[in-house]
């Protein structure tokens, strides 16, 4: 039982008893018990968990108020992730932490060291809770003026975990269309999808920054390779799926075209943001053109940054990818980033990670293709990058009488690749590499 195997199966154990507890009588509102509602509570339970968002029923109708309760119960955990949760367990029944549990803490949130396990727990614990409450607070101006205070603080509560986990559940029918227009929706909505997907690490280095400018120290904080390239690659992505949004679909009377100005760019904004894996949506996005929805496609599967609640193959991946290419034009002969040498092994990792990514996408959207030909190819491959990616985004398919069962349960399978990562999943699976101290002669070959 290697580390890689005990945070795959411990992400299983929790889909398997989410899966019971949504399949329960009391978590459902229908009166009507069959296999379809086993197969409704796999699929919500896996995309929950995997802090998704995808659905195939609607979330606010089909399930209690104690099953929504359970839906948000799995996102939690399943943003918080397998590891991180069990610890934090341990940590408050005083327990101590192993050289095993450091060691998955470490795999599991992609760090580098594996000590200071214990602080490192309660500290995303702390930053957690902040940013959910501060979320809820916010929102509260918003949902109780208009369903009172019992639904308003439910519905502030539920969307802020939501957001903040990158998850994208809504309990509305219209997800958040119905807000399109409001400021604080917003800016509340995206702002905890940014912080909840740009990773703890590169948090407390903000935070560590704040306190040294508010108490004035002397000492110059240095940020980390890692802090300048998750948050400049996020910014450059927001604003350019922005713009691109909004040139995109401004004439599209059926997204953008029928928008004000100002609606138009909260829109084009909130869309960049939710594409990053959140999952919400403020328009139809089945009614986008095929450009919009390509252009959606890409940012789904670039995700987030490592160590948050994101998906995707990660800001990092992408920068140390576009760094090669940039070394290989200027003729170097190693990548460099922010004038520091990218090490061998990162690259080597962000090739399988794209590598492995590509080909799971591939062969699940071939699987479904062939299951349901009647659905465009586009329509296919956006459900396909949106479940690997742990978005959430649909075009409407997933929730269409005529959706097979095979296809709902190949995008289970690729939620729960999206979520413990390719190479830890075959990791899992082939057991983890042992170490050769044999090297090969080097020949060359033809490339490109």
């Amino acid at each position: 039982m290697t580390v890689s195997r005990t945070i795959c199966l411990g992400f299983l154990a929790v889909i398997g008893a989410g899966t019971l507890l949504l399949s329960l009588p009391f978590s459902i509102t229908s009166d009507v018990w069959d296999w379809n509602t086993v197969l409704v509570a796999l699929f919500t339970a896996t995309s929950a968990v995997c802090v998704t968002g995808h659905i195939i029923v609607d979330t606010g109708t089909y399930f209690s108020t104690l099953g929504q309760f359970f839906i948000l119960t799995l996102i939690q955990i399943g943003g918080l992730g397998y590891m991180t949760a069990t610890t934090f367990l341990l940590l408050l029944l005083g327990r101590r932490i192993g050289l095993r549990n450091k060691v998955a803490v470490q795999q599991a949130l992609d760090r580098t060291e594996i000590h200071g396990a214990s602080q490192l727990i309660r500290s995303i614990i702390a930053t957690t809770l902040l940013f959910e409450l501060t979320g809820a607070f916010l929102m509260l101006f918003v949902f109780v003026p208009q369903y009172g205070l019992d639904k308003g603080l439910w519905l502030s509560i539920f969307h802020s975990v939501s957001a903040w986990n990158n998850a994208g559940f809504s309990v509305f029918s219209d997800n958040l269309t119905g807000y399109q227009a409001s400021p604080l929706i917003n800016l509340v909505i995206p702002g905890l999808i940014i912080f909840g997907g740009i990773g703890y690490e590169a948090i407390f280095e903000m935070y560590l920054w704040l306190r040294g400018r508010l108490t004035r120290q002397r000492k110059r904080m240095i940020f980390s390779l890692n802090f300048k390239v998750a948050v400049s690659t996020t910014l450059m992505l927001l604003i350019l799926g922005a713009i691109a949004f909004f040139l995109v679909e401004s004439q599209n009377p059926k997204t953008l075209g029928v928008m004000d100005l100002p609606t138009r760019l909260m829109t084009a904004w909130f869309q960049s943001t939710t594409s990053r894996t959140a999952g919400f949506n403020t328009i139809d996005v089945g009614k986008m053109t095929t450009a919009g929805l390509f252009i959606t496609i890409a940012l789904m599967f670039i995700g987030g940054s490592p160590g948050g609640t994101a998906g995707g193959i990660k800001t990092t991946t992408l920068r140390i990818l576009t760094s090669c290419t940039k070394a290989v034009l200027q003729g170097k002969e190693e990548a460099q980033l922010y004038d520091r040498q990218i090490p061998m092994t990162l690259v080597l990792k962000a090739v399988g990670v794209t590598v492995g990514s590509v080909a799971a996408v591939i062969m699940i959207t071939i699987l479904i293709s062939l299951s349901d030909p009647e659905y465009n190819f586009i329509q296919i491959l956006f459900e396909v990058v949106s479940a690997f990616a742990t978005v959430g985004l649909s075009t409407g398919i997933t929730v269409d009488a005529g959706f097979s069962v095979f296809a709902k349960l190949m995008l289970v399978v690729m939620m729960y690749i999206g979520r413990v990562g390719v190479l830890l999943l075959m990791a899992a699976l082939l057991g983890d590499p042992k170490p050769s101290f044999v090297r090969y002669p080097e020949e060359t070959l033809l490339v490109g």
